[in-house]
């Protein structure tokens, strides 16, 4: 399974930047992630970036899970 997402910038007044990252819905969905969620951004090298959970317990699906199969 493969997103693509474009990197988008804000320029902020004292000349500094924002970066933002968009993780897609369908991608975000098929994760089970959830508003609030807190996230690590591990980098691997230049080519890789990791993104894991912190806890196990924020990836509790709800009832019924995304696509209503539980």
């Amino acid at each position: 399974m493969a997103y693509l997402t474009k990197l988008q910038v804000i320029e902020r007044a004292n000349e500094q930047q924002q970066f933002w990252l968009i993780c897609p819905a369908p991608l975000a969905q098929a994760l089970e992630m959830h508003k609030g969620e807190t996230i690590e951004w591990v980098v691997e090298d230049k080519w890789t970036l990791t993104v894991k959970r912190l806890t196990a317990s924020a990836a509790k699906s709800k009832k019924g899970g995304a696509h209503g199969q539980r």
